[in-house]
């Protein structure tokens, strides 16, 4: 029997579905996300996925096909009620049961950087490794963690909630703590995400530039070599603690701001030789799916399938 996965990413602006079989995507589509509509982002999956299933012939028979939903946020165990997620319209709603209730296939759902990682330890950049490690380097900053291609999430579902810990070792200029909208101070989030790093850069030099930018004259502007090397110094910090912790067979890095190519230059160096003992051999990678990792990792939530 060959088993359909059908794989859900929802976005802030975008809903995106596929048809997964035997790891190749035979069908796939995009529609815009219902802004702060509740009911219609249930109303929406529901009609992608049964699109979806009709395009790649999916019957539902037998239990031969499966529906994972990536989503913002997480289920909180204790009350089944949606939580953290910056789609607020999902926030305090049982969504993971509603969602069961709209769809005409079984639902899994996971947060959408544990979906990240399963997809790059299913088939992806760690595809192999018995524990992986995945980090989303974006507008935000999360992280997951795969067990033999299962998900972790643990007995509160914030298994791998990697951007809201603290950030370690200050920077002597960190004199000011930063603010972050989970109501804590100081979290990975607010120093290693894209705006974060555009953020640093316009107040040391008075001007507002994209990643790219700065990234790119880092040889030319001294703002930007400094701040560049301040984000690979607090990147290889945080991601020591991972190491120190959890030792993963691998850590793989998505989101926007882990193509920056310096990352895989420096980073890896300063976390092998920061790492308890001195000598950490964890393989720091770039990943395989890019911005289908989520969708992709999605379909992957059924590994029993």
């Amino acid at each position: 029997m060959t088993t359909t996965r059908i794989g859900v990413d929802l976005g802030g602006t975008k809903i995106e579905a596929i048809a997964l079989v035997g790891g190749e995507i035979i069908a796939r589509e995009r529609v815009a996300t219902p802004p702060g509509d509740y009911h219609g982002t249930l109303a929406t999956i529901a009609g992608l996925v049964d699109r979806i299933a009709t395009a790649s012939g999916a019957s539902g028979a037998d239990g031969a096909t499966t529906v994972g939903v990536g989503t913002p946020g997480s289920v909180d165990r204790a009350t089944g009620l949606h939580r953290n997620s910056n789609s607020t319209c999902l926030n305090g709603r049982p969504f993971e049961a509603d969602l069961n209730a709209a769809v005409r296939f079984s639902v899994r759902t996971a947060n959408d950087a544990n979906c990240f990682a399963l997809s790059e330890a299913a088939d992806g950049a760690a595809a192999g490794h018995h524990v992986v490690f995945g980090v989303i380097l974006g507008t935000g900053v999360g992280g997951g963690v795969v067990f033999d291609g299962v998900v972790h999430e643990g007995g509160n579902g914030l298994g791998g909630e990697w951007g809201h810990i603290g950030l370690p070792h200050r920077d002597a200029r960190d004199t000011a703590p930063r603010p972050c909208y989970c109501g804590r101070s100081d979290c990975l989030e607010q120093y290693l995400s894209g705006p974060a790093i555009e953020a640093e850069y316009a107040a040391a030099s008075g001007m507002a530039c994209s990643l790219a930018e700065i990234a790119a004259s880092v040889d030319a502007d001294e703002h930007a070599r400094a701040v560049i090397t301040r984000f690979h110094e607090r990147l290889a910090e945080s991601l020591v603690t991972v190491v120190d912790l959890l030792d993963p067979n691998a850590i793989v890095l998505g989101g926007g701001v882990s193509n920056l190519d310096s990352i895989y230059e420096v980073v890896p160096q300063l976390v092998h030789a920061r790492a308890f003992g001195g000598s950490a051999a964890t393989p720091i990678l770039r990943n395989a799916h890019g911005d289908s990792s989520g969708v992709r990792g999605a379909a992957w939530l059924w590994p029993d399938a």
